[in-house]
């Protein structure tokens, strides 16, 4: 079972989780990497909430987690309307 703790090797590295999620060409994939870039996102800004993180990476952390949640979100509604189409 994977959680946040057991990423705790990947939160430092959010930004390669990220890019692997925006940049995945398998519709398969996406959203176990969309999942993944979220869970060590959230990880990240988890351990700078209680250390002293920089403003910086805070506002990039945000901007991650806005980006891939509309990702996430444009995604599911293509896999809708290509659904929509086939039943059509």
């Amino acid at each position: 079972m994977i959680t946040a703790f057991s990423l705790r090797r990947d939160h430092r590295d959010w930004k390669t989780l990220y890019r692997a999620a925006i940049l995945e060409t398998d519709r398969t994939a996406i959203p176990r990497r969309v999942a993944e870039a979220e869970q060590a996102v959230l990880a990240r800004g988890r351990e700078l909430f209680y250390s002293r993180g920089t403003r910086e990476e805070k506002e990039f952390l945000e901007d991650a987690l806005y980006t891939l949640r509309a990702f996430r979100t444009a995604w599911e509604h293509t896999v809708d309307d290509a659904t929509n189409a086939a039943a059509a």
